[in-house]
């Protein structure tokens, strides 16, 4: 407002004065207007601020930050989409507890109710020795030929008769998963295989933990149930092998014109099991021999005792000695001198722990002539066990002919043998041994002498050759002589065919090594080149069991980081959709994109970078030293062996699409 002067307020008077009073009033209420205008209009203004700033503050501190506040003199408006009904009013009685209910203006929307989702089935076996636990959730109707959960509960039952079936199954009224039904059916065959096991069913993977009697069992199981799961359900299995009891504890070293070698070998620790292969090494022994370990040990210092005994035949230059728990029969061939068999026999006898027993015999070369006496068994591939040479009377020889027709289960037995009274003392129980130890075999051949009991043959188990050591050193008394002369052929083997996962995962990271992946630049598509690769590896992949493997994707250090690690991430999920399309089975695989992280060249120079980009697969979940040092090895052939051995007696203890522009140049 413009104040006026004194002189020219005095100018001003006389006009006013020449007005007539109701102008003048007229004038005054005009005045008096403009003035309360300006004084309400200033006060609204300060209302206004002063309740936005409160209502805002107020909301967040409750954390409501779905509501926009604005005001517009006295009122004050609200307006967003709430969640819901509840959180609707809340918020506005909260604005009401700051201003006059009248006040507000509430233009508050609320979200859609969101449909009810089905919940998620599941289901668990439990298998053990007490019987079957059932626990979860199913469809209350499963539809398509499923089991509903009466008769998942009937046929569970039927797997562990006269025991009760603890039911705790739940159903609810949502219609089932389209591959439920599959799921639960191959869950349900992994509880009839496995007897002691824990199966989680879901709609979309079935989990098998398990325990097998054996590393054999295992594998098979691993291949018998990766073959039967379903299209679409994950399988994820971990069945673990238990160390198997080893009695009697038996270990057979021999050294001959053949070389060094094991004939049976067994350790109660990895420790102890690498100990002994070092001393055997060292001894001339060839890798990759399979040494088991098992419980059963007679003494902690069962390594400390066959290293020194390795060591001691070596010395000799031709022996053998075998373990039989703590019973230890040690034979020089007939070549060494008396001398050398003193000394080594001494020095043995100081240096075995107090709990081992040692037998030492030095071979006189008549004692290796033919006894006149003979029996002998044959067993070909077809399945025909002939028997022939001398047992001691009528009455033995029915025994032996009923013991070969059970150890030969299904096999056509012929016995044609002769009576000879004059047989030594514990022939039958030889040719019984003998017989036992022919049955490991799947051909061969079995020969038995008043001084010697011999197997030959070939199998399709690494493991016979031990054990047909273990049963002659059992089933023999000490001292007396027997040959193992067991080949293994690997087409007779079920599970020779089938790799191991990480012989797989050398054969994949063999062929990339060879030949990288590539893609068109900037790009995760595969290169044309590139694409010989997959097939390859698809080919080795699809004889490969079902493993968990990981796809990593790395690049240079060109470009962001952030950038680097998308384009990782696509181009390994290229290669998985790559594979998947080639008919693998990728369910146990996962990409994962690391970027321009972990180079193993240097990043300035182009061979560098080039290096940099690349793709690896690596096996997640290896199988440990012990699993890897039990799986079937190929052994040597020892054909033709004519060695002598003795044994002890009886036991004591997706991708992004190609940049625009770019052409499809093969490049890394």
């Amino acid at each position: 407002m413009t104040r006026l002067s004194l002189p020219q307020a005095k100018l001003l008077l006389p006009h006013l004065r020449g007005l007539s009073s109701t102008t003048l009033a007229l004038l005054a209420f005009v005045l008096a207007a403009g003035l309360m205008f300006s004084v309400s209009y200033g006060a609204a203004r300060v209302i206004e601020s002063r309740t936005l700033k409160a209502v805002t503050a107020q909301l967040d501190e409750a954390r409501i930050d779905w509501i926009t506040v604005t005001a517009d003199g006295l009122q004050v408006r609200l307006a967003g989409t709430a969640p819901d009904e509840a959180d609707r009013f809340r918020a506005v009685n909260m604005v009401g507890s700051l201003i006059d209910a009248s006040r507000i203006r509430d233009r508050l929307d609320v979200a859609p109710t969101k449909a009810i989702e089905a919940p998620k089935f599941s289901v668990q076996m439990l298998r053990t020795e007490d019987g079957i636990q059932l626990i979860g959730l199913m469809p209350e109707t499963p539809g398509g030929g499923g089991l509903d959960e009466a008769q998942l509960a009937e046929e569970a039952a039927k797997l562990a008769p006269g025991t009760e079936l603890p039911d705790m199954l739940e159903t609810a009224g949502y219609p089932a998963p389209e591959t439920w039904n599959a799921a639960l059916a191959f869950g349900l065959e992994a509880l009839r295989r496995l007897e002691r096991s824990k199966i989680s069913v879901a709609a979309d993977v079935v989990e098998v933990t398990a325990i097998s009697s054996s590393e054999a069992e295992k594998r098979q199981l691993e291949v018998d149930l990766r073959a039967a799961a379903p299209e679409g359900v994950r399988l994820v299995l971990d069945i673990s092998a238990p160390r198997p009891v080893i009695t009697p504890f038996t270990l057979r070293f021999v050294v001959d014109a053949e070389g060094a070698r094991f004939d049976s070998c067994s350790a109660d620790t990895e420790r102890a099991r690498a100990q002994i292969l070092r001393a055997a090494t060292a001894a001339g022994v060839a890798s990759g021999h399979v040494c088991q370990v098992g419980l059963g040990v007679p003494t902690p210092r069962w390594a400390e005792a066959v290293s020194l005994a390795i060591r001691a035949v070596t010395e000799l230059g031709s022996g053998s000695i075998t373990f039989s728990d703590a019973d230890v029969t040690l034979l020089a061939g007939s070549d060494v001198p008396q001398a050398t068999f003193d000394k080594v026999v001494g020095d043995l006898e100081t240096g075995l722990p107090d709990v081992f027993s040692l037998t030492s015999t030095l071979e006189k070369a008549e004692t290796a002539s033919q006894g006149p006496a003979e029996f002998t068994a044959s067993l070909s591939g077809a399945g025909k066990v002939e028997l022939r040479g001398r047992l001691t009377d009528e009455m033995q020889r029915s025994v032996v002919d009923a013991f070969a027709r059970s150890a030969f289960a299904g096999a056509e037995v012929l016995t044609a043998t002769r009576v000879d009274a004059a047989l030594p003392d514990g022939w039958t129980l030889r040719v019984l041994a003998g017989l036992k130890a022919l049955s490991e075999v799947t051909e061969g051949r079995l020969l038995v002498r008043a001084d010697l009991v011999e197997v030959t043959g070939v199998t399709g188990s690494t493991a016979a050759r031990g054990r047909i050591t273990q049963i002659l050193s059992q089933e023999l008394g000490q001292g007396k002589t027997f040959k193992v002369n067991v080949r293994y052929d690997e087409a007779l083997d079920p599970l020779a065919a089938v790799p191991t996962p990480k012989e797989c995962a050398a054969k994949v990271n063999a062929v990339i090594a060879r030949t990288k992946i590539t893609f068109t630049p900037a790009s995760a598509e595969i290169a044309s080149s590139a694409r010989p690769v997959l097939d390859e590896l698809a080919s080795i992949l699809a004889t490969c069991p079902g493993m968990q493997m990981e796809i990593g994707g790395y690049t240079d250090s060109q470009g962001s980081e952030s950038g680097n690690l998308a384009l990782s991430q696509a181009r390994a999920e290229a290669v998985l959709l790559g594979l998947q399309g080639r008919r693998v089975d990728v369910s146990g695989m996962t990409a994962t994109g690391y970027g321009e992280a972990q180079p193993i060249a240097d990043n300035g120079t182009e061979a560098g970078r080039e290096a940099n980009r690349r793709i690896e697969f690596v096996l997640k979940g290896a199988p440990d030293a012990a699993s890897a040092a039990q799986s079937p090895v190929a052994g040597p052939d020892f054909s033709g062996d004519t060695s002598p051995s003795v044994a002890p007696t009886e036991k004591t203890l997706s991708p992004k699409p190609r940049p625009a522009g770019l052409t499809a140049k093969d490049t890394p």
